[in-house]
């Protein structure tokens, strides 16, 4: 009986889960359809995740309306998934933002927001690749997708040359050619003659015995060692001109003096100045050449005056008088008003000085006077302290009446002689040449004369003409002439492409964040940074960010062939520079420089001449303790790196700004041999 009232039990509960089932079956079919007429409808749906994502939204069913759209952000609670960094900002609480404004419309370039061309315009962020290979002429090929990729290139140990070549300047020391000579009367022998090609340079220049770091400037300026510079002819010959003396055994002595100043440099600049007041030393006045330089105390002391100096002078009996000048840590080189074009650009020095510089300026019909008329910026100074100016002796008398004759028909203006001194001052414009009597000498040169062409270019008896637009002789006063960009930009050489102010004033920053990276990174404050040499120099502005960093040095820029000729945009600037093929030996004497920067200069000769040849050339050129910096693409590190070691350098090779995948590479060395 118990079981059968279980059994009813069970069945009664049933009866009623089967009724409570039935009963809510049909409440929902009739609750569907009622919604299904327009309002709201119901919806089904899933909150769970696909298996492995970290981001996901409701799977969602809709009855009986499978067509119809839905709102559902208001039915669902939906947690927000972990953000991500590329997530971050695209979701907020569940919905997109609104996509941000637009930037600031900005123009780079020289066209302004009229459509119309303006010099007023922002730099911008600029390609690294472009400022340093604008002029390269080819492109430069870099690895990609490969590291480490070692050349099997390998240099043999480099031995050093014999004692009898401490103080070889390949160019000017080359006897033999000097022999073949047909004429030396007008100076031929003190001119380029270099080696064949092949027999050049193949060992390690020597330092003298007792070889010591030098002074550091300005002390270097009164004082110099002797072991560096062991020669005592100028002492003998000059002594008593104030030259320079013997200080105990072992130094050199520069009281200041020269043989048209011997109560020192100071004084008789002092004496210019006064004489013309509007030569403004370090004002009007900043690029100057002395020509016949001694040992370059003129030039020394004008530096105290923010003038910079190209103190020149052949390799004569006084040969080492231009190694006097670099050891003191003056500009100088060796060079000889001969039978060829000296190697700077027209409109290139404010003011040139001759003080008894022994030459002839009249010979030939003037044609050294014009060579000085060519490099004499329009409406510069040449000043004459000679002879000829003050002393009344026949012959004398006669030079003097040469000179005023042949200075008055290059329309220069005699504007004062007094004591010992002349000074003329040249044109501004052509005008007074176009106004001289027909057949008067010198004529103007051809139109088609390049007064910039130097290199192994023969002297010209004409007249250097000025350009018509006046490019040249409206340059800024110092120091803001060293970042305007200048006129005579606009007529170098480059593709027209380029808008070419821009092109300056980014290669100036460029090279201004690069240096002041290396003075607070590598501590070039501490360097004993004088003599700089940039190989290849562009517009300059390696050196510019030199002077703006505030570092104790001076810079020569060489423009090499190979490129376009930006020598006048340097000098326009306030600095100095040469023209040069780096597939030749440099016209100065071993161990001159104390820094040599070299950017993209490889990758471009290396097409030329062989790499190993440079690098021999940069040694003999560097001081012992002397460092290379060398920028340039990662083809040429490999070699270059082992050229280095097989001098005794002692290279490292760095990243450059851009990081380890950039297609650059800074080749740092440190000479150690002495």
């Amino acid at each position: 009986m118990k079981l059968l009232g279980h059994v009813d039990s069970l069945k009664s509960q049933t009866s009623i889960k089967f009724a409570a089932f039935i009963f809510i079956s049909v409440a929902s079919f009739y609750l569907g359809k009622h919604w299904s007429d327009g309002s709201r409808q119901l919806i089904f749906f899933s909150r769970q995740s696909p298996s492995g994502t970290t981001s996901y939204s409701p799977s969602i069913a809709l009855s009986p309306n499978l067509n119809k759209e839905f709102n559902v952000s208001a039915l669902i609670d939906t947690p927000e998934p972990p953000r991500s960094a590329k997530s971050e900002g695209k979701w907020a609480s569940g919905s997109l933002k609104a996509p941000p404004p637009p930037p600031e419309f900005k123009i780079y370039g020289i066209v302004d927001e009229n459509g119309t061309m303006s010099d007023k315009f922002e730099i911008g962020e600029f390609d690294t690749d472009l400022v340093e290979n604008w002029d390269n002429g080819a492109e430069i090929e870099a690895e990609t997708g490969k590291e480490d990729v070692r050349s099997t290139f390998r240099v043999k140990k480099f031995g050093f040359c014999g004692e009898n070549m401490r103080e070889y300047i390949p160019c000017l020391d080359n006897v033999e050619a000097i022999k073949r000579l047909k004429s030396t009367e007008r100076g031929e022998r003190f001119e380029r003659h270099c080696p064949e090609k092949g027999k050049g340079l193949n060992c390690l220049v020597p330092a003298p015995k007792g070889y010591r770091p030098p002074i550091p400037w300005p002390r270097s300026r009164d004082e110099v060692w002797f072991n560096n510079v062991p020669h005592t002819r100028l002492v003998e010959d000059k002594g008593g001109q104030n030259w320079i003396s013997r200080k105990g055994k072992d130094k050199f002595k520069f009281p200041g003096g020269g043989t048209q100043f011997i109560h020192g440099a100071d004084q008789y600049l002092n004496q210019i100045s006064k004489v013309v007041p509007d030569i403004t030393f370090g004002h009007h006045i900043r690029v100057v050449l002395d020509v016949g330089c001694g040992v370059a105390s003129f030039g020394a002391y004008l530096m105290s005056r923010n003038v910079i100096t190209m103190s020149i002078a052949p390799k004569d009996v006084h040969e080492n008088q231009i190694q006097f000048a670099l050891e003191r840590g003056v500009p100088a080189m060796a060079a000889a008003f001969a039978t060829r074009r000296l190697l700077y650009p027209s409109q290139a020095f404010d003011l040139i000085h001759c003080s008894r510089c022994r030459i002839n300026w009249t010979r030939d019909d003037g044609i050294l006077l014009l060579e000085v008329n060519r490099m004499l910026r329009a409406g510069g100074y040449f000043a004459w302290a000679a002879q000829p100016v003050y002393k009344h002796e026949e012959a004398l008398e006669e030079r003097w009446e040469e000179m005023l004759n042949l200075t008055t028909r290059l329309c220069w203006n005699l504007v004062k002689k007094e004591g010992y001194i002349a000074i003329w001052q040249k044109p501004l414009d052509n005008s007074c040449y176009l106004s001289r009597e027909a057949g008067t000498s010198p004529p103007l040169c051809d139109q088609d004369d390049d007064p910039d062409n130097v290199w192994y270019v023969d002297l010209k008896a004409c007249i250097s003409r000025l350009p018509e637009n006046g490019y040249g002789a409206n340059v800024a006063p110092w120091p803001a002439r060293l970042q305007i960009p200048p006129d005579r930009l606009q007529s170098i050489q480059i593709d027209s492409y380029i808008a070419r102010k821009e092109l300056f004033m980014a290669e100036s920053k460029y090279w201004n964040e690069i240096v002041d990276s290396y003075v607070r990174a590598l501590h070039w404050k501490k360097f004993q940074l004088r003599n700089v040499l940039d190989m290849r120099a562009s517009f300059g502005g390696f050196a510019a960010a030199i002077i703006e960093n505030q570092l104790d040095a001076w810079v020569l820029n060489v423009v090499p062939i190979s490129g376009p000729n930006t020598l006048p945009v340097i000098y326009d600037r306030g600095l100095i520079g040469v023209m040069h093929d780096w597939c030749e030996p440099f016209d100065t004497y071993p161990r001159t420089y104390d820094f040599l920067h070299a950017a993209g200069l490889f990758s471009i000769e290396r097409k030329r001449c062989n790499m190993s040849t440079i690098m021999l050339e940069m040694d003999r050129i560097l001081r012992p303790g002397g460092r290379v910096y060398i920028r340039d693409s990662l083809d040429v590190m490999d070699e270059l790196e082992d050229i280095a070691k097989a001098m005794g350098w002692r290279p490292t090779l760095r990243d450059t700004s851009e990081g380890p995948h950039a297609s650059y590479r800074i080749l740092t060395c440190d000479k150690r041999h002495g």
